[in-house]
């Protein structure tokens, strides 16, 4: 426990001390300095990054780094964040070829839905609809690993993490 109290402090210390020239360069690079980027975003809740992670997930010009920018779009909670999540499996959804972030942004998604009483999601999960349709397509996965339930439960254990260590 006293390590990870360590690590939290450490994070939050340089979420709040990282500065946006030094995010700007971390978005501009390869995925893991995107990714840290993201979280650092995320856990301080930075919410002038909202259109360039935004425009980051949508081009998903690199992989791995879209889990950050879904955990920054969670963590920010608004429907702004939830429109960009919308768009990003809007697009990528309808491209089964493409394995990329879709269950993290549906994550994230349904997080916000649930904390902002609206029903974005609703129409990407309907039985039939665009999500069962993607993951009928994914060939070798395990189709209860992207239950939409369980993805959410992912992005809940993520930002209930960040949450338990930051101000509102």
């Amino acid at each position: 426990m006293p390590a990870r109290r360590r690590f939290v402090r450490r994070v939050l210390r340089d979420a709040a001390a990282v500065t946006d020239a030094e995010l700007d360069a971390l978005l501009d690079y390869e995925w893991r300095s995107r990714l840290t980027a993201a979280w650092l975003i995320g856990v301080d809740r930075r919410a002038s990054y909202r259109e360039r992670i935004g425009t980051l997930l949508l081009d998903s010009e690199v992989c791995f780094a879209g889990v950050g920018y879904c955990f920054a779009l969670a963590r920010l909670g608004t429907r702004a964040d939830a429109e960009l999540l919308v768009a990003y499996l809007d697009r990528y959804l309808a491209r089964p070829e493409f394995d990329y972030d879709q269950a993290a942004a549906l994550g994230a998604l349904l997080r916000l839905d649930a904390e902002l009483g609206t029903a974005y999601a609703d129409r990407i999960v309907a039985p039939g609809g665009p999500w069962d349709t993607w993951v009928g397509e994914q060939v070798g996965s395990d189709a209860s690993s992207l239950a939409p339930e369980r993805l959410r439960a992912w992005t809940d254990l993520r930002c209930d993490f960040a949450d338990g260590w930051t101000r509102p």
